[in-house]
Order: structure tokens, then C-alpha cells, then sequence
């Protein structure tokens, strides 16, 4: 019968009997009195061989991915490029949900609540893990409800103007929309992205008058912007390389520290004339809280080797996304540092929407 099952299959179904015999002679233990000595030799020796088999074992059917945002948008596009690696390196198909609303937290939420076996993971990003806590007071999980497996990516975000309006640098911009007051709709793809505080931190330090509207999803706001409808966004580079290169929008800045490689003449936004600038995006995968911890070992060791493979960089590269891997612990590390500094972000350019 084993013969005629696919190899891993049939490795599983031996797995498991393997595991009901352990449990079977760990019952005739308990069974014997509690003084006998290979009872307290062999139990704790058994409970190990039982704990790596089922670890040995995972994953052995196909694992439910959140990501809290749209299809479409950033985070949804390098998702996707990243689970399809990991699906040929576990050997298990990765199914792609999205849920997006409420700043991230519906996602989150299901994350949050789904059973610690493994098979729901997620995406964690700064707007889930850090942007949301200055956003919002009463935000319904804690860091401590997710286990935070392994930081992927990160990746600035780009101002860019329709090609009808009249400006062509960042200083052009500044003037206009103060000769303008509110006449220029920025649009972002939702409150508490960091398109959206990215331009409400532009217009704290510049004195900008543009009017932010929150759009349903990044390629709405995008679009739109397109189309004449908006005027101003900033989004990441992710999501606007494609327009930026055939010009279909006109890049002004980057927001990042150093310029992009894929539009080297185009400058940060701190060169253009706004000194201290800057907004960087980062986001990882996620689990549930209370994760086996050798679940989480084996997750985190493949999820660093798929951010590195040569399929994962060179598409990442295309789309201005910065490879990073690191462990669950840095991963924490940097969510601790990000949250305050998101929070002042938000105080000084008076965002919190609660």
C-alpha cells in the first residue's frame, strides 16, 4: 500500500504510526509502578523522539497566509514572489489571503486567533506592529499575541505628482501648494499607511497645504493620481516603480536615506530640500502566539534561505525592495525601536484618527 503513495505521503503515514507505538509504550510506562527506573529513565527520553517527529514532520499540508492589505498593493506583490519560494522549499502550497480594513488589524486579528500549529502565518509590517499603537488607543492585540518568525524586507517610498500639474522638483511643490491652500489632494492608500503619515510628516516640516485623502487601497490611490482625479502621493517604491518608470507619474523624491539604484537621478527628499527627511518601510512573517519553538526554528531558517535565493533577490531588486533576514529576536528588537519613533511621527504631524 505504501508503495503506491507518493514518497512523502507515505513517509507521514509511517510518521505518525511510529508516533501511536510511542504513545502506546509510554501508556505500558505509566502503567508500571513509579519506582521502577526505566519509567524515569525513558519518559523524558520518549517525549523528546515524540516532540522532534512532530517537528520533523510539519509541514505536511498547505498553510493559510495572511496579509492584512489589498491585492495589489506592496505588500500583497512581494508576498507572493516570497511564499511561492517557500512553497518549493517546504514542499506545501502557501494559500494567499488577503484581508484587508481597519489599519491592518482585521488581518492581524485572524493571525492573532488562529491555532499555534503552524499552518496560519502572516505578514507583519510597520503598520501592524508598530504604526497602529500611535494611530489608534485602543488597539484590540498585543505584541505578545504573534510570534514574530523572521524580518524579510524593506523598502522606502517615492512622492510622486500627476504629469498635468505644474511642478517639477520638491521646492516646486512646497510653493505651489502654499499659493494653493488645499487645492492639491493627496491621496494615500489608507489612514495610518505610511504613504499617508510619510506625507503628513512632509507637510509638517515643509508647511504644505495639500489635503489628504484616504483611498481603499494603495493602486486606488494610485490610479487616481494617474488619472487626474488626485494629485500627490506617496507610496512605495514597490507599488510605483512601474508608473514612474514609462512615466506615466512624475517622480520627485525618495524617502528613504540614499537615493534608489532604479532612478538614480531622481533625489531623496531630504537633498530636495526638506533636511532630515525620512521614511523607511519593513515588514516579516508572523504567527500566532506559543508557536512550537522547533516549529519556528525550521520556519525562520527557510524563510532567510528564500529572501536570499537568487529568485527572491532578483525579483525583489526589480521592485527596489531591500533583501533582510535576521532572527525572531532581532525581528522584536526592531519593532521596539520603531514604535516610539512612529509615534512621535504621528504626534508631530497631528495623524491619530481616534
Amino acid at each position: 500500500m505504501l508503495r503506491e503513495l507518493p514518497w512523502r505521503q507515505a513517509f507521514n503515514l509511517w510518521l505518525r504510526s511510529a508516533n501511536r507505538r510511542i504513545v502506546w509504550r509510554m501508556s505500558f510506562f505509566s502503567a508500571r509502578s513509579t519506582q521502577h527506573s526505566a519509567r524515569r529513565f525513558f519518559l523524558p527520553v520518549l517525549l523528546l523522539i515524540l516532540s522532534t517527529a512532530a517537528a520533523a514532520e510539519y509541514p505536511d499540508r498547505p498553510i493559510r497566509f495572511i496579509i492584512p492589505s489589498a491585492a495589489g498593493g506592496s505588500p500583497d506583490v512581494l508576498m507572493r514572489i516570497l511564499t511561492a519560494e517557500l512553497s518549493k522549499r517546504l514542499g506545501v502550497a502557501f494559500v494567499v489571503i488577503n484581508k484587508p480594513g481597519a489599519n491592518a488589524i482585521i488581518g492581524t486579528l485572524d493571525i492573532v486567533n488562529a491555532p499555534p500549529d503552524g499552518y496560519t502565518l502572516g505578514y507583519g509590517n510597520i503598520v501592524s506592529l508598530a504604526i497602529v499603537y500611535g494611530l489608534i488607543s485602543s488597539v484590540p492585540y498585543r505584541l505578545e499575541d504573534l510570534t514574530l518568525i523572521a524580518n524579510c524586507l524593506r523598502v522606502s517610498n517615492m512622492l510622486v505628482v500627476n504629469n498635468d500639474l505644474p511642478v517639477h522638483n520638491v521646492r516646486e511643490l512646497i510653493d505651489y501648494s502654499k499659493r494653493n491652500p488645499d487645492k492639491l489632494v493627496m491621496a494615500s492608500g489608507g489612514n495610518g499607511t505610511t504613504g499617508h503619515l510619510g506625507g503628513e510628516l512632509f507637510k509638517a516640516m515643509t508647511g504644505s497645504r495639500m489635503l489628504h485623502v484616504p483611498y481603499r487601497s494603495s493602486p486606488q490611490a494610485i490610479n487616481d493620481v494617474v488619472s487626474g482625479e488626485a494629485h500627490v502621493t506617496f507610496d512605495n517604491l514597490t507599488s510605483l516603480t512601474p508608473y514612474a518608470r514609462t512615466g506615466r507619474l512624475r517622480a520627485l523624491g525618495v524617502s528613504g536615506a540614499r537615493r534608489s539604484p532604479l532612478f538614480p537621478d531622481v533625489p531623496t527628499i531630504a537633498e530636495a530640500g526638506v533636511p532630515g527627511y525620512e521614511t523607511t518601510a519593513w515588514g516579516g512573517i508572523v504567527g500566532p502566539a506559543n508557536l512550537p519553538k522547533e516549529i519556528v526554528a525550521k520556519l525562520q531558517r527557510e524563510i532567510v534561505a528564500a529572501v536570499q535565493s537568487p529568485t527572491v533577490r532578483a525579483r525583489w531588486a526589480e521592485l527596489d525592495t531591500e533583501t533582510v533576514g535576521g532572527s525572531p529576536a532581532e525581528f522584536a528588537a526592531l519593532v521596539r525601536r520603531e514604535r516610539p519613533r512612529w509615534a512621535e511621527v504621528i504626534r508631530r504631524a497631528g495623524a491619530k484618527i481616534d
